[in-house]
Parts: C-alpha cells; structure tokens; sequence
C-alpha cells in the first residue's frame, strides 16, 4: 500500500509517498480502506519538529495524518457491530494518510444518513476540538463572542455552534469569506492592524468570550478589550502567558459521543462544513503548502482514489 511518511523534520517537502505491505488485522482490530484523510495544522507542527513532535512522542522514521473515514475490508477476531463494507469515520494519530489503517473497532464510528466520506474524513480533530472549546465557556445568548480564523477548519464549526447557544458572534477572516461567514449567521470582521478599533464598533458593550485559532494577536486584542482570561480559549498559542490562566481545551476534551453529535449535525445541514480544496494523495506536499499559506475556508482533504 501507499502511505505518507517523514523521515527527517521540516517543511512539507519532507513528506514521501512510499509503498510497503498492507497491515493485517488482529483481535479486536479492524483494517479501513481509506478514501479521504483530512489534513489539520497540528499535522504540520508534527512534521516540523519542535516541541509538537515531542509531546505527541514522534520517532523517525514517521507516518503522518489522523484524520480518515472509509470502508471497512477486514474485521479481526473478536469483532463485533462492525463488518466489511462498513462506511466509518475516526482518527489515528500518524497513520491515516494511507490507503489502509488499523484501528481498535473501539475508535471508529458510522457514518451517520446524509454524511459524504469527504466531511466525515475532516472531523476528528476540528469537530472534536470545536465542540470541547465551545463547551468550555459555556457560552450562552448573553455573549457576544469572537472567533478567529473563523473560516477555517476548527473557526468554523466553532461559530456555528456558539452561533446555535444563541449568542452573537463576530469571526475574524479575511474579505474573501466575510459573504460566507454573513451566510452562517457570524458577523464578519477582518484581521490585522486595526482590529481593537473595528471591534469596538461592532461590539460596543463588548465581547465577553474568545474563542482563538490564531495565535497571540488575537489573545492581545481580547485583552486589550478587556475580555477575562477565563473566557478566552486558545488552541493557536498554548504557552502564551500562562500566567493568565487562559484556557487551552482542545480536541482531547471531547470523545466519541461528542464527535458522533457534531456529525449528525453536519450530515443534517445544522452545521456546515466546507471542504475547501481535495488533493490526490500523490499531491499530499502541494496539500499542506495550501494549508499552510492560509486563507482556506473549511477543511483541505487528500483523497487516495
């Protein structure tokens, strides 16, 4: 099979699309043949190098990817609920780019009516780490809350659902997206230089919550606004003022159940969720050069077929 990997970190250029034997499942596994791996920013920091790879314990030579939706094509021994021919959805960290993936049965789930394989292979991370976010605020429809990079693939699904708590919601993006973000019911605003001011004016009693997928810019405005550091949320700038006591919830705080939810809501039309570019899997370096530069609206996918 083919499968992406890195042998040494950098930018995308370190990433090689090698043949090796296929995995064989074993008891209480199941092998998926994969059809579309979603891509994520977190992929780009593993492959990197840093401190990402250290704290998810990443070893060269290394696979790469984690999210993945497909079809069942070999169930182990022990098995049950779960047969071949099975349309499923999950992650798994550093081997989902991939035409096959093992995986415990435990860490997959069905897809639920009306949900395509393109969406269902870009929610591991960004549904769960939207969901975990937004609960944690608990935003309710007093707030008034901003969301950056509100276009992209956690910035998203993160608006909508603060937008269904009914609070109001401002999402930082840049002019291209601001008729789409319009489209969801968030109030767009555009980044950079200025950006207190313009806030100011869209929110004149202020913004009470921040939920950050940019980084420190984003932080620094919500304080000069005077938003709490207990309701802004940052998964972008993590070791940023620790001091504050921000919070930094991400996908490892929401589970199954969670991301089970934020897919029927998908599949419903509740929540949208765009793809924004598909790459073949042979492209997989051109994928992430896209990611990288910015300005994607949704979820950038590699499919292998």
């Amino acid at each position: 099979m083919r499968t992406v990997i890195f042998t040494e970190f950098g930018g995308p250029e370190v990433l090689q699309l090698v043949e090796v034997p296929p995995p064989t499942a074993g008891p209480g596994e199941v092998r998926v043949r994969v059809v579309i791996a979603g891509l994520n920013p977190v992929d780009a920091k593993i492959f990197s190098g840093g401190p990402s790879a250290e704290r998810y314990g990443v070893t060269l030579p290394s696979g790469n990817g984690n999210d993945f939706a497909g079809v069942v094509d070999e169930v182990g021994r022990g098995v049950a609920g779960i047969q071949a021919g099975d349309r499923v959805y999950g992650g798994v960290r550093g081997f989902a780019q991939a035409d096959f993936v093992i995986t415990d049965a435990a860490h997959l789930l069905p897809l639920p009516p009306g949900l395509d394989l393109e969406r269902a292979g870009a929610l591991d991370i960004a549904g769960r780490t939207a969901w975990a976010a937004v609960r944690s605020l608990g935003i309710t429809a007093t707030d008034t809350v901003l969301v950056s990079a509100a276009a992209g693939g956690v910035g998203v699904l993160a608006a909508q659902l603060a937008v269904r708590s009914g609070a109001t919601v401002i999402g930082t993006a840049s002019e291209a997206n601001h008729d789409f973000l319009r489209s969801l019911g968030v109030i767009p605003v555009s980044y950079g230089d200025g950006l207190a001011g313009r806030l100011r004016e869209l929110a004149p009693d202020g913004i009470t919550a921040v939920l950050d997928q940019n980084g420190r810019a984003t932080i620094d405005v919500a304080l000069e606004l005077g938003v709490p550091a207990s309701r802004i949320n940052t998964i972008a700038a993590k070791t940023y003022r620790p001091e504050l006591g921000m919070g930094t919830v991400g996908g490892p705080a929401a589970g199954r159940e969670e991301l089970a939810e934020m897919a029927r809501l998908v599949a419903s039309g509740e929540i949208r969720l765009p793809i924004d570019s598909i790459y073949p899997i042979e492209r997989v370096q051109d994928a992430y050069r896209h990611l990288m530069a910015g300005h994607v609206r949704g979820k950038v996918l590699l499919a292998t077929e």
